[in-house]
């Protein structure tokens, strides 16, 4: 753990104290942005999860959750505050809590100095001990609070007691559904104390225990204690060891268990595990589906950073959308907490000769550049020690650059030296081991042919807004500070109104909410109001604010070419099919190319990461390169050359960021760009949804230190990732996914009548990510009107040729008559997936679950090259790809290249139709006694057509559906070489036939 032990010179009497006075509640001063400050009772609850405060009309909602703030700080330090300039506060009064994914702040006033320090030290006391537990305890504190809350908004009136109706009310929040008689039954049964007819919390406790009784877990039980209601030692270390692929399981551990989960002390004392202590064991975090060992840094640290994916951030200090949202430097200490390694930094001149922080051509707020450097500072390496990637977005003029340097070398001092770190090889890039505690600066290098002694020089510009028209820019341009005050609040509540509009929409499904007819609605509506507005204020004067939103209008050709490729389709699809017609936009930028004066000192701080843009690329043996584009330009990249895109990637570092079209934030697909090995994949963290999720998966598999290893194929040789069967030289991996159980499933989070909802009718929907032949989904059936504990039992097998780098995502949905709800998801990679019995607990949800039993199988559907031809995995892993190297790396961005890897394969590009879209955005689960079909997904790609796959593939539609496959499967514990000596049938024809490229005969699994 990287706590420090900063509370040992505090006694415990006072914390206590501090802990005391938190409960009992004090009275502070909440300042908010436009108004004077409220009054407010602020307390911590008994349980010392969270602060509340009264009176408030938000009622329960009014709290912030302990495990949700990032940062305590101390005075007048957050922007609120610097707003309040006219208020006397004494700085020693002030403090304020960051907290959620937004970075919100909560500025606080207390009324004396000795308040504040007791909050600041409690709130850091708490953190702190939040951040050091273990696993075990925090799933049972989380447990216990999520019991006592229950409780508490169940008990209506207050009085510490449930009656029977408001045991039927939580009956329904909870999504059970069980007869009344039964109900009643098991009221009767806890309620043992003389006040009959209520349930105090101990009561309420046993009661819903007695309501939680898992049968699946119990019959599990059953199976291995010879029927009865316990295991013993010996009992419970085979189900470890046979079902949960346990190794050394010891007698000794096994009692341990015992000691920690067993609830009676009589099953203590004679050492047997009862169904309340199996159940409290399967529930905790030992059996959970992701793979504790990777909760730490477990991967080889020491390979070139080439040789990474690089957990990446892209406008890292902005909140929100891109238009309007405020700038934080608060925003870096949270995406560096969260494992992020690579934050983006735009710089422009500011007031005072101080250089600032903020998106260029937009409303959004300025902070400070020193106020930044400072956060990254002390933020970089407070989790873990891996090298940190600054990519500076410059636009200052030479005198603000020397600042930005100066600042740099103060702050960061040490940090920024590599002159000690050593590579081997000086083709070669250092390795995140030899770079820890190190900040790399990514930007612009003057060029070698300039002299030493120069000053500065020219560069190329490298402007993510350029994907942006000139005149698309929001350029406030204005003598009248009046009129520039009056326009930009007309704009930003015009264009707020247009974003809330645009984020009614599906939670999974969260389509980029075109920004074309965002910026079309923006010119046409806006444009007239605004002219109509300003003309009458201004007693027919022509109006200076028209120019501004009227430039939009010169975008017009933009929204017509990129007009279909914008629809009902989901995120990951948006934004993908428009490359072809924005072929003429790449020319036309190409063309206008501009450069940027850079000073010697900014440069000399760029080391490893020197940006450089496509048309600057020399095949010259150098490496240090960053090659930076958008997404749109990437992808293109992806789609036609995607081998040389992988082969340019073994030397080179490249970072794709979202199109500057994307004004409300949201996200891109990172899978194709991983999967022809991009390291630096740029992702606006401050957007929740599928898109952070899937990246979240991504580097949690490494204990989420932001660099991920790249598969050994992406790293030497190369493959086609869109073939069929990409690594023949590979096996495959058959993913067994039994669905048994859930458990306490929740209400969609955005039903209309929240807790008053119907009780919901889950399925489940398995969905796995990667190399477009692995993605695909399938479900189970509904099971109705039950969301506490549905039972499917259902058997889901997936075959996945490249399981280094597939995600597996497990969904949970409401089936509707009309489409589906959804109700929660967890997103693991398929290599952190634990074989045996394991829940799946739902993110942001403390007791949502799903019980699963997996089983992973090395899978066998052709023979290996390897085996039969031992020259051709040489050859592919050393030199069959030479040949392509000598096209020259300049060649692979081409903008008009005369044949592209996907056509010389003989595939070519079908865009899906709307209708399928639509039918893929309100498809439901197959109900009871309706057949269930197994449907491939491509992800983030469009569908090949039929002439690049087998027909028994390719229905009508032009989805692609698994045909059963004849594949061979080879026992776990069969080594390979025994394997091959008993499986080989004959050493005649049909080796012969292997060869030339037919599926063995199949055996059965």
């Amino acid at each position: 753990t990287f706590i420090k032990c900063i509370w040992k010179n505090i006694q415990p009497n006072q914390i206590e104290r501090c802990m005391s006075v938190m409960q009992s509640g004090t009275q502070m001063v909440k300042l908010k942005s436009g108004t004077k400050g409220l009054v407010r009772l602020f307390y911590l609850d008994e349980h010392r999860t969270c602060i509340r405060w009264r009176p408030s009309r938000k009622s329960e909602k009014a709290k912030i959750v302990i495990d949700s703030i990032y940062k305590v700080a101390e005075g007048r330090q957050s922007e609120i505050f610097h707003r309040h300039t006219e208020g006397s506060f004494d700085p020693s009064c002030c403090f304020t809590i960051y907290h959620g994914n937004h970075m919100e702040s909560l500025d606080l006033i207390t009324s004396n100095p000795e308040e504040a320090r007791t909050w600041i030290t409690g709130l850091k006391y708490l953190m702190a001990g939040i951040s050091d537990e273990d696993s075990l305890a925090k799933r049972q504190r989380t447990h216990d609070h999520w019991v006592k809350q229950t409780f508490e908004e169940a008990d209506k009136n207050g009085d510490g007691l449930l009656n029977i109706e408001e045991i039927h009310q939580l009956m329904h929040k909870l999504n059970v559904n069980l007869p009344r008689r039964k109900v009643r039954q098991m009221f009767q049964e806890a309620d043992t104390d003389e006040n009959q007819g209520t349930l105090n919390f101990e009561e309420f406790s046993v009661f819903y225990k007695m309501m939680s009784l898992r049968r699946d877990l119990y019959l599990l039980l059953l199976s291995y204690s010879d029927k009865k209601d316990h295991l013993t030692v010996e009992e419970l270390a085979q189900f470890l060891k046979v079902e949960q692929k346990m190794n050394n399981v010891t007698p000794e551990y096994c009692l341990d268990i015992i000691q920690k989960f067993e609830v009676s002390e009589e099953n203590k004392e004679q050492n047997v595990l009862g169904i309340e202590g199996f159940t409290n064991f399967m529930r905790s975090p030992a059996c959970d589906v992701f793979n504790p060992l990777h909760c730490e840094v477990h991967q080889d640290m020491d390979q070139p950073l080439c040789n990474y994916f690089i957990a990446s951030s892209h406008n890292t200090y902005l909140t929100g959308d891109q238009l309007l949202s405020q700038s934080r430097a608060e925003m870096y200490a949270r995406v560096l907490q969260d494992g992020c390694r690579c934050i983006e930094v735009d710089c422009w001149d500011g007031p005072d000769g101080e250089p600032v922080v903020h998106h260029g051509y937009t409303l959004t707020s300025k902070i400070f550049f020193r106020d930044v450097a400072e956060t990254i500072n002390k933020y970089a390496f407070l989790k873990n020690e891996f090298p940190v990637i600054l990519s500076i977005e410059n636009h200052c003029s030479i005198q603000q650059q020397k600042k930005i340097a100066q600042y740099l070398k103060e702050i960061f001092g040490d940090k920024l030296d590599l002159s000690s770190v050593i590579t081997g090889d000086s083709k070669q890039l250092p390795s995140p081991q030899n770079l820890k505690g190190k900040i790399l600066v990514k930007g612009k290098k003057l060029p070698y042919s300039l002299g030493e002694d120069a000053e500065e020089g020219e560069v190329s510009d490298e402007d993510s807004a350029d994907e942006i028209e000139d005149d698309c820019k929001l350029k406030l341009c204005y003598s009248n500070g009046a009129i520039e005050h009056q326009v930009e609040s007309f704009i930003r509540t015009k264009l707020e109104s247009l974003i809330k509009e645009s984020q009614i929409r599906d939670k999974e499904d969260p389509d980029s909410f075109t920004v074309r007819a965002l910026l079309k609605a923006t010119h046409e509506g806006l444009n007239v109001n605004l002219k109509q507005n300003l003309d009458a204020k201004e007693g027919g004067k022509k109006s200076h604010g028209r120019s501004l939103m009227g430039n939009f209008g010169k975008h017009k050709k933009a929204v017509k070419a990129r007009s279909k490729s914008q629809s009902t389709s989901d995120d990951e699809e948006s934004q993908q099919n428009a490359s072809g017609k924005e072929t003429g936009q790449l020319h036309r930028l190409a063309r206008r190319r501009k450069t940027v004066k850079l000073c010697r000192a900014l440069s000399d701080l760029v080391v490893y990461t020197n940006s450089v843009a496509a048309q600057d690329i020399v095949d010259d043996g150098t490496t240090g390169n960053v090659l930076s584009f958008s997404e749109t330009r990437a992808h293109q990249a992806v789609q036609q050359k995607a081998e040389q895109f992988m082969l340019y990637n073994q030397k080179q570092l490249t970072r794709v960021y979202p199109s500057a079209y994307r004004i409300d934030s949201s996200n891109f697909n990172p899978i194709p760009y991983w999967n022809v090995g991009c390291q630096l994949v740029a992702l606006n963290y401050q957007s929740e949804g599928r898109m952070m999720q899937i990246n979240e998966a991504k580097f949690r598999v490494n204990g989420n230190c932001g660099y991920v290893l790249k598969p050994q194929q992406m790293c030497k040789g190369t493959f086609n990732p869109y073939s069929a069967d990409p690594l023949p030289a590979s096996p495959k991996k058959q993913l067994i996914l039994k669905i048994i159980s859930g458990q306490q499933l929740p209400k969609p989070p955005d039903s209309m009548l929240g807790d008053r909802g119907e009780i919901i009718d889950p399925f489940v929907e398995v969905e796995i990510i990667g190399l477009p032949v692995d993605c695909s989904k399938d479900q189970t059936r509904v099971v109705d009107d039950n969301g506490f504990n549905p039972v499917w039992e259902e058997t889901l097998t997936f075959t996945i040729h490249m399981p280094e780098i597939a995600l597996v995502r497990f969904l949970v949905w409401d089936h509707d008559p009309i489409g589906r709800d959804f109700v929660g998801q967890r997103t693991l990679a398929f290599s952190s997936l634990v074989p045996g019995y394991r829940h799946v607990y739902l993110d942001g949800q403390t007791e949502a679950s799903i019980f699963v039993h997996i089983t992973i199988n090395d899978i066998y559907g052709k023979w290996s090259p390897l085996i039969l031809n031992p020259s051709y995995t040489i050859l592919h892993f050393l030199g069959a790809t030479k040949n392509k190297q000598l096209i020259g790396l300049r060649g692979l961005f081409n903008k008009t290249p005369k044949h592209s890897s996907a056509e010389s394969n003989g595939h070519y590009v079908r865009k899906r139709s709307i209708g399928d879209r639509i039918l893929r955005r309100t498809a439901s689960a197959p109900a009871k006694g309706r057949k269930k079909s197994k449907m491939g997904v491509v992800e983030g790609i469009e569908i090949k057509d039929s002439a690049s796959e087998p027909a028994d593939l390719k229905d009508k539609e032009g989805v692609v559906r698994r045909a059963a496959r004849s594949l061979q499967a080879r026992p776990a514990s069969m080594p390979v070489d025994k394997y091959l000596l008993v499986g080989l049938p004959c050493a005649g024809g049909e080796a012969v036939q292997e060869a030339g490229g037919k599926e063995n005969a199949s055996v059965q699994i």
